[in-house]
Formats: C-alpha cells, sequence, structure tokens
C-alpha cells in the first residue's frame, strides 16, 4: 500500500465535519447572520463525546449497536472511496457495489434502532426513511453502472482515473451521459444526507421529519457516532460528485487532492445554498424526485449502450 493512499481517509476523518459547517455558515449568510463558529461541528462533537448515554428500559441491544454499526460501515465506505489522484486504500474490482451495500447497512442499523425504541414518531421516520431509499437506492446502483459501463472498470479509484485520463471516457466524449449521472447523484446526495428538498436536517416537527426522528432518543457517544457518521456520509457521496465534475489530474497526489477538497467545499456552499433558496418539497413529491433521478441514470446508462 502506497502512503498516498492514506490520504483520502485521513482526509475525511480530519475536514468532514467542516463540510457541514460550511453549509451552515453559507446559510447564515444567506440569511444575513454571521453563524456559527467554524468549528462549531467539532465542539458538538467533543461535548458529545464527554456525555453519557441514556437507555430506555424498553429498548435492546439492538438500539446501543446501531450507532456503532453504522459509523463502521461508513467508516470502511470512506476507505473506497478516491480523492483526486490519490487511491483509495480499499480498491478492489467491485468495490463500487460494497459502497452500495454499507450504505445500506447504515440506513439498515439506524431504522433497526429506531424501531427498536418502540416510539410512534421514530417508527413513522422510519417508514420514511426506507420509502424514499428504496427510490433513491435504484438511482445509484444505475448511475454506478453507468460509470462502470462507461469505463470498463468495477473499481471506484479506477473509475474516476480512467474518467480524467482515458479519451473515450472523458466529459468531451460522452458528455450528455456523464452529465445525466452526475444530475443524478447530486439528487441521491442531497437525499442520502437528509437535506433540503427531501428533508431539512434542523426542523424539529416530528410530523415531518425523516432522518432526525430517527435519532431523537440517542444521545452522548451514541449521538457523537450518528453525527460523525452523517459528516462521513456527506463526505463520501461529496467525493464520488466532485470526482466526475472535476477529474484533475496534474500528477502531484497532493495538488490533486487539495483540488478535490476545494470542490467538496464548493458543493458544502451549493448545498447551502439550495437550502436557502427553496424550500422543502412535500412528502407526497419527494418520490417524483427520487424516480426521476433514477430516470436521469437510466438515461445515462442508454446513452452508454447505445452503438456508435
Amino acid at each position: 500500500m502506497s502512503p498516498a493512499t492514506l490520504i483520502p481517509p485521513i482526509l475525511a476523518l480530519v475536514l468532514a465535519p467542516f463540510l457541514l459547517a460550511i453549509v451552515n455558515r453559507t446559510k447564515a449568510a444567506f440569511a444575513g447572520r454571521r453563524g456559527q463558529p467554524w468549528l462549531q461541528q467539532y465542539y458538538d462533537l467533543a461535548k458529545l463525546l464527554r456525555k453519557g448515554a441514556v437507555y430506555s428500559r424498553t429498548t435492546t441491544w439492538v438500539f446501543r449497536a446501531g450507532p456503532i454499526v453504522s459509523l463502521a460501515a461508513v467508516l470502511v465506505a470512506t476507505a473506497i472511496v478516491p480523492l483526486g489522484g490519490a487511491r483509495a486504500p480499499l480498491s478492489f474490482e467491485g468495490d463500487i457495489v460494497l459502497l452500495a451495500y454499507l450504505l445500506g447497512v447504515v440506513r439498515f442499523f439506524t431504522v433497526l434502532a429506531a424501531l427498536d425504541t418502540g416510539s410512534p414518531f421514530e417508527g413513522m421516520g422510519a417508514s420514511r426513511e426506507v420509502q424514499f431509499s428504496a427510490l433513491a437506492e435504484p438511482a445509484l446502483l444505475l448511475g454506478l453502472a453507468a460509470l462502470a459501463r462507461l469505463t470498463g472498470k468495477l473499481s471506484l479509484s479506477e473509475i474516476v482515473a480512467t474518467i480524467s485520463g482515458d479519451p473515450r471516457a472523458t466529459w468531451f466524449a460522452e458528455g450528455p451521459a456523464l452529465v445525466f449521472v452526475v444530475v443524478a447523484l447530486a439528487i441521491v446526495f442531497l437525499a442520502e444526507n437528509a437535506r433540503i428538498p427531501v428533508d431539512d436536517p434542523n426542523t424539529h416537527l416530528e410530523l415531518t421529519m425523516i432522518h432526525e426522528v430517527m435519532v431523537l432518543d440517542h444521545g452522548g457517544v451514541d449521538l457523537a457516532f450518528i453525527e460523525y457518521g452523517a459528516a462521513l456520509k456527506l463526505w463520501v457521496l461529496g467525493s464520488i460528485v466532485v470526482g466526475l465534475v472535476l477529474p484533475v489530474r496534474t500528477g502531484a497526489v497532493l495538488v490533486d487532492a487539495l483540488v478535490t477538497v476545494l470542490g467538496l467545499g464548493a458543493l458544502a456552499v451549493a448545498t447551502g445554498a439550495v437550502e436557502s433558496s427553496m424550500a422543502r418539497l412535500r412528502l407526497l413529491r419527494v418520490p417524483q424526485l427520487l424516480v426521476g433521478a433514477g430516470a436521469f441514470s437510466a438515461l445515462a446508462l442508454i446513452f452508454i449502450l447505445m452503438p456508435r
């Protein structure tokens, strides 16, 4: 293993919470406010890690295992995603399939922990989460399948490297297909990270919450694991989008990684701008948005499969 392969996970572990700070500061700027300190997310995580967790007598080991297993799955997913010209440390043929399954594991154990509480509100949020994920996952899988077919690779590191270096799979050769994939993955990025227009991460109204309502009974270290895992998930999915939009390869690993990190910062700013400029969709409209993302991925795959 090359030392350069350790750059993506190290940067993710350190800088992932900072993406949330950029989103919050962008929203504050749109609202004419100063906003919270840049390191507020780190302060919050440190505060939660110093607190103890309180468990209801109605919960079982499933409730306690949910945050731990979810964070472990996201950490493995972080090791699969490359960053710029630096390959991921966990790179092999078929890792895109493992990535999709790991994201599914995160959702599965989060939903199980919510259902284990016996709370009707958390059960309602879990039901919505499962319904929307059933529409978001096909869009993600079809998008990854389109990229795999375009590049002839089944490794995410190889896919990103091919799009930046192979003339047959660049934006100039396959621009329309890549545009469709990026649009689909951008919608999945917002949906999987519970951002507007799919979900509002700042709402406290149980009847409209999706992700946040599932973690209402978590506290202390467990909540820290959940919050940190959410930040890493934002980084993982954002890295895929940025890796496609900015396939910059200068030959210097650190320079390429810096460009990708700046791209992630720009994506965080765009996320904050979206949340500040539009309202959350009605719950009945969210499936239409996710089906549209799946249609974009399917169109991309059709374009790639069409004979030239």
